[in-house]
């Protein structure tokens, strides 16, 4: 089992004719069963062309129509990136993944407000994107080091997304699903929306739970994995060697009034019960001690 996405899912590339959405579309093609999971590109004004067979759309909404999809992945440039989301989210499709990084914040707070009540759920933007390893991957991270397993990882960074995917691979014990959420001040799932996920995921055995300075969401999830985890967790911050008021890398990792510093939120996820370490290189290590 798996959450979200597995080798039935399929997808629409949004931005398909652009050189990042070609090349990251065809790196997940290679992946698995990617090749029967991408059934569709969208981009305007290009409908009826088709890149290495799969066919290209005007619209999201034809797209979905034609072939049945249910999710869409996002390489489009970032002026138009909500534009981009907002047709996916008005098509009715039930995930979409925004790869894009240098969004406008006013411009994802209205996407934001327009989502409400809606089914669609929504992962970044800037963000790596999500796998469930010898299934399907959709995004940009590198599929050779996942390796199945029982594992669950939630990042807002996708660099120590795959610093933690490797250790746990290095270690044999593989990951059941890993989703990079992006660490933008206004994005689609938290790290708590996740966490219910894995929880709920009878295929998960433990989680790594990766955070960054600013903002107050992991320390929601690990308030909500003391009152309701069921599995063993295991914790790290971003920025715990960075200068006090740095911004450390995501938009999203700023810190304001002395509020979401490292050690604020490791602090929180240890009250809660959350196995945290300081030290990026021993997640794996301390996961398996954990277990």
């Amino acid at each position: 089992m798996s959450i979200l996405i597995d080798r039935n899912t399929k997808v629409i590339t949004q931005g398909i004719t652009g050189k990042t959405g070609q090349f990251h579309t065809k790196m997940c093609r290679e992946y698995a069963n990617g090749k029967n999971c991408f059934v569709a590109g969208v981009t305007p004004g290009k409908g009826g062309q088709d890149f290495e067979g799969i066919p290209i759309y005007n619209t999201v909404k034809e797209a979905k129509s034609a072939t049945g999809a249910t999710v869409s992945v996002i390489y489009v440039p970032p002026p138009y990136a909500a534009a981009a989301i907002d047709e996916a989210v008005d098509a009715g499709l039930d995930l979409v993944i925004c790869i894009t990084e240098g969004i406008p914040v006013r411009d994802m707070i209205r996407t934001r407000y327009r989502m409400q009540g809606k089914k669609t759920r929504l992962i970044g933007p800037n963000c790596p994107g999500l796998i469930t390893p010898d299934e399907i991957k959709i995004g940009i991270m590198p599929g050779h080091i996942h390796r199945k397993g029982r594992i669950g990882i939630v990042s807002r960074s996708g660099t120590l997304t795959y610093e933690a995917v490797g250790q746990v691979s290095a270690l044999g014990l593989g990951q059941s699903s890993a989703v990079g959420i992006g660490g933008d001040p206004v994005n689609g799932v938290k790290h708590i929306d996740v966490m219910k996920m894995f929880n709920d995921d009878p295929d998960t055995e433990a989680v790594i739970m990766i955070g960054e300075i600013g903002g107050g969401d992991e320390e929601t999830a690990a308030r909500w994995v003391k009152d309701n985890m069921k599995k063993p967790v295991v914790g790290f911050i971003a920025g715990v060697t960075a200068p006090p008021g740095k911004r450390m890398g995501h938009a999203g990792a700023i810190i304001s009034g002395g509020k979401g510093t490292a050690q604020e939120k490791l602090s929180v996820m240890e009250e809660c019960g959350i196995r945290v370490t300081r030290n990026p290189a021993e997640m794996g290590k301390l996961l398996k001690s954990v277990l």
